[in-house]
């Protein structure tokens, strides 16, 4: 971004920032480093506390970049549901931003202008794949939080329409801006570190990857199901997090014999996910509904083809040269897998006509509309 001469102080809501390491935490440790080149902003990120140094660490040392944590021995959810107001306003801050869909209660009161990123509404779309108590937790936070919001950004344009729908929101509220992915996805990976992390992790010959939480949502077993279709030395490899649902895709897997070719990695450290990235064949996405997808926009920007599911906002993220079928369509994942495999007829080309499609989500680009955002939401008070 270009320096701008305008002094502006915006606070960040950074818990998971320092506690997430993927999903919102990426999310929100991205967007802060590209703002950060914005000399004319100062970003004070508040947290509840220090959280992983590895996370922290990921944050650029830069002069106009503080970490703020509770002024004094407070409850660590009041403090980040409430007591944050009063750091706020104490710090001079102008423009605040809930990075994860939320905000303070109090904050419109203390005339701070607020802005809030709210990247889906799963919960009230798709219930069934939540705790019925957590759903009524989630729509409370939302319609609160959208009441308190002077703007909300949506990452994707089918993320504004349930906001919009669910919300009974103004469309003039709302700015889609997409999310940026780290440029590390797309930076090639020196050999040795490939090596190291094959050997490592003891990663397939041949494999067909997805990165993300292991639930039901995710719909990873349609991959599974898919693996028995295509030729034998083709593998799935697995990186996320372990849920229950992990249990009913092991029992399918073992109950037709794909437990070889399968291979799950919980706790992959961050500076390891780019080799995996960049060893694979192709990257699948399998999910029933998201808000965005960010895995897809790291495995194009790794040079991967991607096979994704309709029905929510995959296409959006993968753009018209990935591939896409029915969340429930096994047979169709095949060979959309197939046609994405190397040596495949047109592969090489769509990949690299995806590779243009993500650079709307290059970074600078996309921290140049927010800081426009901060700035004219200011203007407008």
């Amino acid at each position: 971004m270009e320096k701008n001469s305008e002094n502006l102080v915006v606070g960040f809501d950074a818990k998971r920032i320092v506690k997430n390491g993927t999903g919102l935490g990426s999310y929100g440790r991205t967007l802060v480093n590209d703002l950060a080149t914005d000399e004319g902003l100062q970003l004070r990120l508040y947290a509840p506390d220090k959280g992983r140094d590895d996370l922290r660490n990921q944050i650029a040392d830069r002069p106009n970049v503080t970490f703020c944590y509770p002024s004094r021995p407070t409850p660590r959810f009041y403090w980040r549901s409430r007591g944050i107001v009063g750091d706020l306003r104490r710090d001079g801050v102008q423009v605040y931003h809930g990075l994860s869909g939320e905000l303070p209660v109090g904050i419109r009161k203390s005339g701070i202008r607020s802005i809030v990123t709210i990247h889906d509404l799963i919960f009230l779309r798709h219930p069934e794949f939540y705790h019925w108590l957590d759903t009524k937790i989630y729509a409370w936070k939302f319609r609160r939080t959208i009441r308190e919001a002077d703007h909300i950004i949506a990452i994707s344009e089918c993320t504004k329409r349930d906001i919009i729908e669910f919300g009974d929101v103004s469309e003039d509220k709302i700015s889609v801006i997409y999310q940026s992915f780290s440029p590390r996805f797309s930076t090639e990976i020196a050999p040795e570190l490939l090596e190291s992390v094959r050997q490592r992790y003891q990663l397939p010959k041949r494999y067909v990857l997805n990165v993300g939480t292991i639930e039901a949502r995710k719909n990873i077993l349609l991959a599974v199901k898919a693996l028995a279709h295509l030729p034998e030395e083709i593998s799935l490899v697995v990186v996320g997090r372990r849920t229950e649902y992990s249990d009913k895709v092991l029992e399918y897997a073992k109950k037709h014999g794909l437990m070889p070719r399968i291979k799950f990695y919980h706790g992959v450290p961050d500076d390891d996910l780019p080799a995996f990235y960049a060893q694979a064949e192709t990257f699948v996405y399998p999910s029933v509904y998201e808000g965005f997808g960010i895995p897809i926009i790291e495995a194009v920007g790794s040079g991967l083809p991607v096979v994704a599911c309709t029905g929510s906002c995959l296409e959006e993220a993968g753009g018209p040269d990935s591939l896409y079928v029915a969340p429930d369509d096994s047979e169709a994942m095949a060979a959309a897998i197939r046609q994405s495999l190397v040596g495949a007829e047109g592969r090489e080309e769509r990949i690299c006509r995806s590779r243009d499609y993500i650079r709307r989500f290059e970074g600078r680009d996309v921290a140049r509309q927010v800081s426009d955002l901060y700035r004219q939401t200011l203007k407008n008070q």
